[in-house]
């Protein structure tokens, strides 16, 4: 596990070899995503979400009844 310390450490050597070094590997990572939409690129999550809401096994809230008793 890494700590705060060994961290800051990390940063600081990969900056003194490579100052773009945080812009090069974020530029890898942007190429090779998908954008907004899961791993295979053709779903948008919005949508799943929306049908998965749609078909949800909860039980819908109902009002309580009110007795008219006196």
């Amino acid at each position: 596990m890494q700590t705060k310390e060994g961290a800051k450490k990390a940063t600081q050597t990969n900056l003194a070899n490579d100052p773009d070094y945080y812009k090069r590997i974020g530029s890898k990572g942007g190429k090779n995503s998908f954008g907004y939409t899961f791993a295979h690129g053709k779903v948008d999550p919005h949508i799943v979400g929306k049908l998965g809401g749609q078909k949800s096994r909860r039980s819908k809230k109902r009002p309580k009844r009110i007795s008219h008793e006196d």
